[in-house]
């Protein structure tokens, strides 16, 4: 039967040299729509090994970040005038980015380019 390893196996009545681009019917025994037996057929079973338990406790102390992530990102509220909701909605429209993602991507430019509001207050 099955070696005792940490890595679950599955074991089909035929070969397989590429599980991970089966599909999920193909991966069960079901690769064909005729497979799924309204005239009486009988469906094709995968023969399954048992699944080690869970473990309790995993320890995460050695693991590295992924590095593919990219910066997360923090949801805040913010109170923004409605022409200046507008202004970046008709934006999204014309450039096909989602107006939250400009806004970001103009406040990410200004801190970037270290820009600075000039206020003159009137006396």
């Amino acid at each position: 039967m099955a070696s005792h390893s940490t890595k679950p196996e599955v074991y089909f009545s035929s070969p397989v040299a590429n599980f991970d681009r089966l599909s999920l019917l193909q991966r069960i025994g079901l690769s064909h729509s005729h497979n799924f037996g309204s005239k009486g057929g009988s469906f094709r079973k995968a023969r399954i090994c048992a699944v080690p338990a869970m473990k309790k406790h995993y320890d995460f102390t050695k693991s590295k970040p992924n590095p593919y992530v990219r910066s997360a990102k923090r949801q805040i509220t913010i109170r923004l005038d409605v022409s200046t909701i507008d202004y970046f909605k008709d934006l999204s429209k014309s450039s096909g980015i989602p107006y939250q993602n400009l806004i970001n991507l103009y406040l990410r430019d200004c801190a970037a380019e270290k820009k600075r509001l000039k206020l003159d207050w009137a006396a």
